[in-house]
């Protein structure tokens, strides 16, 4: 038999295919413990040969819920927010809940009409999804729905907030060139304004103070998230400091120039200077001369988790704090132990 299109089938045409009352065969399709099993299997077979699809408002309506999630970004064509944003869209699609998307471009009041548009159709819950893994004012007031803050931390502690551990992600770097042998390290990296730029260093400068070695220069060279601050640096690195044999880079496109610069300057890499970057972007990471050891911040998966987490707070388990989820190391050509030659 022909299936009749969803658009034209209600409720009541299931109820009467089925032999049964309209208001059974909604608790039937709601799961409700109060129908009998043979009753719900002939109304679920009813459904399916008319290809019912259920009004998500009305479902709604009956269960107190949309199944809808509101996610807010500042930076929707950015490197980072799309990753966090697939991971959480995947998480939430196993849920069986729906998402809507809105990108707020970094304004605020956007970002204020966004949560007043999703709050008005009856969303669960929201995402808040940051662009540069720092502090941000939280936004949970006056918002009578559940929040996760991801890849950005809500300077409420009674929020919860899912972040990349950047100094995390720095030590595995730093314990890895130091485990090669390597004793002149040097630290290239991007806006100090970033709290991200300034974790790394951090992480890095934990490692060579448990080893005993010095920052080479002193302190963190900050410039530029770019390829070409990463040549001007090492290109001022390397002039001042031609003995340094490992260079941490804050991202994978500033270890891009930084290897760029190597070249120019006809050291080997890794044999001479080992490189590592952050972020394992593939299109540097992965594509360049010498393939880059680099740091992956599972992006992806720290949506998932924070979508997990708006999840379990939809079903009465809040958690609040600062959950710091590690990175791991991708290790490719750009390092290797140090050589004589």
């Amino acid at each position: 038999m022909a299936r009749r299109r969803s658009s034209a089938v209600t409720l009541t045409d299931v109820a009467r295919r089925a032999g049964v009352s309209v208001a059974t065969a909604s608790k039937a399709l709601n799961a409700r413990d109060d129908v009998a099993a043979d009753t719900r299997h002939r109304v679920q077979q009813a459904a399916e040969e008319l290809a019912f699809q259920p009004n998500a408002l009305a479902r709604g309506l009956i269960s107190g819920t949309s199944r809808t999630v509101g996610l807010l970004t500042d930076e929707l064509a950015g490197r980072f927010a799309m990753p966090v944003l697939l991971g959480a869209e995947n998480a939430l699609g196993n849920g069986q809940m729906s998402v809507l998307l809105c990108d707020t471009r970094g304004d605020t009041f956007r970002r204020r009409h966004y949560i007043r548009t999703l709050l008005s159709r009856q969303v669960d819950g929201l995402l808040i999804v940051g662009d540069k893994n720092d502090m941000r004012p939280s936004l949970t007031e006056g918002i009578p729905v559940p929040v996760v803050y991801v890849y950005g931390e809500s300077d409420d502690p009674d929020d919860l907030s899912i972040l990349a551990d950047d100094e995390g992600g720095a030590r595995l770097a730093a314990e890895h060139l130091v485990a090669l042998g390597r004793r002149r390290v040097a630290h290239i990296t991007g806006e100090e304004g970033y709290r991200a730029a300034r974790d790394r260093a951090a992480g890095l400068g934990a490692v060579l103070g448990e080893a005993g070695l010095p920052l080479v220069g002193g302190v963190p060279m900050y410039g530029a998230w770019s390829q070409r601050w990463g040549r001007h640096a090492a290109s001022m690195l390397l002039s001042a400091h031609p003995d340094v044999d490992a260079i941490l880079c804050g991202s994978d496109q500033i270890a891009s120039g930084v290897m760029e610069t190597l070249w120019d300057f006809g050291r080997r890499v890794p044999e001479d200077v080992a490189v590592v970057g952050y972020d394992n972007w593939e299109i540097f990471a992965a594509e360049c001369r010498t393939p880059l050891t680099t740091v992956d911040l599972n992006l992806e998966q720290l949506g998932a988790i924070a979508a997990e987490h708006l999840i379990a707070a939809l079903d009465g388990d809040r958690r609040t704090g600062v959950i710091r989820h590690p990175g791991r190391l991708v290790l490719r050509e750009s390092t290797g132990p140090r050589t004589s030659a």
